[in-house]
């Protein structure tokens, strides 16, 4: 895999990394396209299905997508909705549509990325109905604010800013009613490692500050949660992960597609982890049995061919 190049203050290396959010759509598209997991939304984001990708990077996008869902389900039902999430460097992400459509919307779903992806995706959703449709759904007031870089409904908010400039990212999300006395669950797949050592403390450190009671999932990396002021972190590589998924629903997407040689996607998902750390003053309970129970308990109903 290539090598992965971190933000500095170069217009060309933040070009890069915006770059990186097409790159994931895409093979997102593809395997949901293969019926790996049903996504109906992302469709409307990347209109064409784009080249064949190997199996093994179908699955391994597969168990990262699984697992995450598998964390962020888990702690919404144990808060019972009344918490609200974050995703940093959100991209053209549908989970607002997918927890819309499953009935498992937090009391409001923030997401932050550059402007310039925010202006994209907010254009695709002012001009796709069935993206814009669910917001005006959970939207109860005639005072929907929609701009270039911004959309701020009742459920819903997108906001256009750097998450390298904590002041300026925090003043807006406050602005559209962030609370820091709700349960937080924030998401972070493929950022922290794009930014510098001193950045993404920086970032930890003003979400374990700012919120008593809250998650962070992250797809890479464990260490510096807890020199960053939070209670608890851990981690499971994604081979672990891909083993304790549901295993009907693994069953089902090893029969989609041959895998010649099984030990290419050990080592792709051994090299991978999803960590997690917490902080718990109001009790949510251990998140880590919270994920293995909602992985054992899962009635994955899929609905797909």
């Amino acid at each position: 895999m290539a090598a992965r190049q971190r933000f500095t203050d170069s217009d060309t290396a933040d070009e890069a990394v915006r770059a990186t959010c097409d790159d994931a759509t895409t093979c997102k598209r593809f395997a949901s396209s293969k019926s790996y997991w049903k996504d109906p939304y992302i469709q409307y984001f990347v209109r064409s299905v784009g080249e064949r990708k190997a199996p093994e990077i179908n699955r391994g996008y597969y168990a990262r997508v699984q697992g995450v869902n598998h964390l962020l389900d888990a702690f919404i039902r144990k808060a019972e909705c009344d918490c609200q999430v974050v995703n940093l460097g959100a991209g053209l992400d549908t989970t607002f549509w997918r927890l819309k459509d499953e009935n498992l919307m937090p009391r409001k779903f923030f997401e932050v990325d550059f402007p310039t992806i925010v202006a994209r995706k907010i254009h695709n959703i002012k001009t796709k109905p069935p993206l814009s449709k669910p917001i005006i759904e959970t939207h109860s007031t005639d005072s929907l604010l929609l701009d270039s870089h911004c959309l701020d409904s009742d459920r819903y908010c997108i906001v256009g800013a750097d998450l390298r400039d904590i002041s300026s990212m925090d003043e807006k999300l406050k602005k559209f009613q962030l609370n820091p006395e709700l349960p937080t669950l924030f998401l972070s797949e493929c950022v922290l490692v794009y930014m510098t050592p001193s950045q993404s403390s920086n970032l930890l450190h003003w979400a374990a500050e700012t919120f008593h009671t809250a998650m962070f999932i992250n797809y890479e990396q464990k260490e510096r949660f807890l020199k960053t002021g939070w209670e608890q972190a851990d981690a499971l590589d994604m081979m672990t992960v891909y083993s304790i998924l549901p295993q009907d629903d693994v069953a089902r997407i090893e029969r989609l597609e041959f895998l010649d040689e099984k030990e290419l996607l050990q080592q792709l998902l051994q090299h991978y982890s999803i960590c997690w750390a917490t902080k718990d003053k109001l009790n949510l309970g251990n998140a880590q049995l919270m994920f293995l129970l909602h992985c054992r308990n899962a009635n994955y109903c899929v609905n797909v061919p």
